[in-house]
């Protein structure tokens, strides 16, 4: 009995050690990628639409790790003109993308170089467009099973577009700015995480527009490749014209696809 119990451990022992060795060399995809939609459509004493959407994509080898963002959001209304005649007007129009690349150094992985742009258009802003880039240095500062924060600082450039107005016609900037952002995320459990990201883009002059934006979400898990996704979205220029408000804010729920 006791010989038998041997040989059927012997012969079990290959199959044990295969199904370790796969899971050892198991590896994530390099790439990686998420799609997010949101629509509201409103009907009876007063008719608007609202679509926000997104998409973001993730490339991790070796080394390197770069993201790709992009996001949009458009909003109409149903107005009367002077005539009594009712048709949609847009009333928020904006998009935006941001790339970044990360490149890890030193033994333990917890720091990284890393080159970032960003470019943005609002249709209802004091700006036309506004796009950056920087360079710099980052750390992973606290990461656990659970929870993660990354920060990172460095120099670049900003070039800002305004918007022409009744009394200023439409004119262009190129200001240094020190760009710091920082990401903190926090899984409450398997099907629900939180993210707080910001960025600040500071001028180094003092009257030139330093813009700050703040994304807070909660990500629920809704089956294996879809969440629900809840966002406050806070945007703050320093310069801007009177006829134009410093912060806005965006309210967001949307679904989000991974593949």
């Amino acid at each position: 009995m006791v010989r038998n119990h041997a040989l059927t451990a012997l012969c079990l022992l290959p199959l044990v050690s295969y199904a370790v060795s796969a899971e050892d060399t198991k590896t994530k995809p390099e790439f990686t990628a998420s799609a997010e939609l949101g629509f509201l459509y409103k009907t009876g004493n007063t008719k608007s639409a609202d679509i926000k959407a997104g998409f973001n994509l993730k490339h991790e080898k070796d080394k390197w790790r770069s993201t790709v963002a992009f996001n949009i959001l458009a909003k109409k209304l149903e107005k009367e003109d002077g005539t009594g005649k009712k048709e949609f007007e847009t009333t928020d129009n904006k998009w935006d993308i941001q790339g970044q690349t990360n490149y890890t150094i030193g033994e333990a992985g917890k720091n990284y170089l890393y080159g970032n742009l960003a470019y943005e258009q609002d249709k209802f802003s004091g700006f036309e467009s506004q796009s950056s880039f920087s360079g710099g240095w980052g750390r992973h500062w606290y990461e656990t099973e659970t929870s993660s924060f990354f920060a990172d600082v460095g120099p670049g450039i900003k070039y800002d577009v305004t918007r022409a107005t009744d009394t200023n016609s439409s004119s262009s900037s190129t200001n240094l700015i020190i760009q710091a952002q920082a990401l903190y995320t926090h899984k409450f459990n398997d099907y629900v995480q939180f993210k707080q990201y910001f960025v600040a883009r500071q001028a180094t002059k003092s009257g030139e527009n330093s813009a700050y934006k703040s994304e807070t979400s909660v990500t629920a898990q809704l089956i294996d490749a879809l969440q629900l996704k809840f966002a406050l979205r806070i945007d703050y220029d320093t310069e801007v014209e009177a006829q134009y408000e410093s912060t806005n804010t965006e309210t967001s729920m949307t679904l989000i696809y991974s593949f």
